[in-house]
């Protein structure tokens, strides 16, 4: 503990103009957020994701911008992998400055806004009902514009959020999209019911967070890898590190990693690997050799097995978790990195420079 810092896991942490003591306090929250999801939420859920099951999309388009976009590339893995369902990662700006308006009888659009606010999620949305798209709106605001021209919506219960980064509303929505898709596919989504237990514990270790943020303290570039349903982490993570601490932190897929970018890996960037406990770790193992092989600074995020092999690490409590859903828990010890990085180089977490909570793109 600093002086100056409240413990991020303390709700009754004092109401003052300590740096970021709101990102804190939401972080706190998450725990408490996802049981109500599971407790209050998840029968909704279900009957929303019965009626469009019923009506057997032929695909499915996602929809969504920043956090909110790597939550929507989570719902991706998701679709494709559990039901087996094509998806694509809509691009607004063919219908919004385009004009385009493309078939979309029987397809699913879902959009996915923590706000519900931006103009051109509401526009794309709508353009999409009109062209004969299912359209679902997943937001933490159910009177939203997007909701109201949504056909569906799934409120994700997250409570206000007032802190610039996003961290509470984004394992909410990874939680209410993973009940989605299990309801689309008949299922309650019983492997969710041990994440909020395992968050309150992650929350409960941020002194070793800390110590890892004190190595990246003065980092001037991070690459964060990952493979399968880790990859949405990696890219989240950067997304807070950047809008939080302004490192460059670039997100690869492991794959990717290895066409070209590769080159740019040295013993002086840290490279920060998120190892699901399951093919997408063990699709991962490459990479991470190559990593080694090249002498890279690098730090693991993930099962024991793999955190013993690195020179440094944090060990996600992964055993007998499934791994479709390990990206709730994956995430939380990289936003409290981010929260750690950014107190230790004497910025406010909370209020990022050049950022609005609502960004209205059109």
């Amino acid at each position: 503990m600093t002086a100056t810092t409240p413990y991020p896991h303390d709700p009754h942490a004092p109401h003052t103009d300590v740096p970021g003591r709101i990102m804190a306090r939401e972080m706190a929250q998450q725990p408490a957020v996802l049981r109500r999801i599971l407790d209050e939420g998840a029968p909704a859920i279900r009957q929303v994701a019965r009626e469009i099951a019923a009506r057997t999309p032929r695909f499915v388009l996602l929809s969504a911008r920043g956090t909110s976009d790597n939550a929507a590339l989570y719902a991706k893995y998701l679709l494709e992998i559990r039901l087996g369902l094509p998806c694509g990662l809509s691009s607004m700006s063919t219908t919004t400055a385009y004009g385009a308006r493309p078939d979309l009888t029987d397809v699913l659009l879902v959009t996915v806004s923590q706000s519900g606010g931006s103009p051109d999620l509401v526009a794309s949305t709508r353009a999409a009902r009109e062209a004969g798209a299912i359209t679902l709106a997943v937001t933490n605001n159910p009177d939203s514009p997007l909701a109201g021209v949504s056909e569906y919506h799934i409120d994700i219960l997250a409570g206000p959020e007032r802190a610039l980064p996003a961290t509470k509303t984004y394992t909410a929505s990874l939680l209410a999209l993973y009940l989605f898709v299990e309801g689309l596919r008949g299922g309650e989504g019983a492997p969710a019911k041990v994440l909020p237990d395992l968050a309150e514990q992650l929350l409960a270790r941020q002194d070793e967070v800390r110590a890892l943020a004190a190595r990246y303290r003065f980092a001037e570039r991070m690459v964060i890898t990952s493979r399968g349903y880790g990859y949405p982490t990696a890219k989240e993570a950067a997304l807070k590190l950047m809008e939080t601490s302004y490192i460059p932190a670039l997100s690869y897929s492991g794959a990717d990693l290895l066409h070209g970018p590769l080159a740019m890996v040295d013993n002086v960037s840290p490279v920060i690997a998120v190892v699901t406990d399951g093919k997408g770790g063990e699709a991962l193992q490459p990479v991470l050799d190559r990593l080694r092989g090249r002498g890279a600074d690098l730090c693991v995020i993930g099962p024991r097995s793999q955190v013993e092999r690195a020179a440094v690490g944090f060990v996600l409590p992964t055993d007998g978790v499934a791994e479709e859903v390990q990206p709730v828990l994956e995430i939380i010890p990289l936003q409290l990195l981010a929260y750690e990085i950014t107190i230790a180089r004497g910025q406010d977490p909370d209020a990022p420079r050049a950022l609005a909570k609502v960004t209205e793109t059109r």
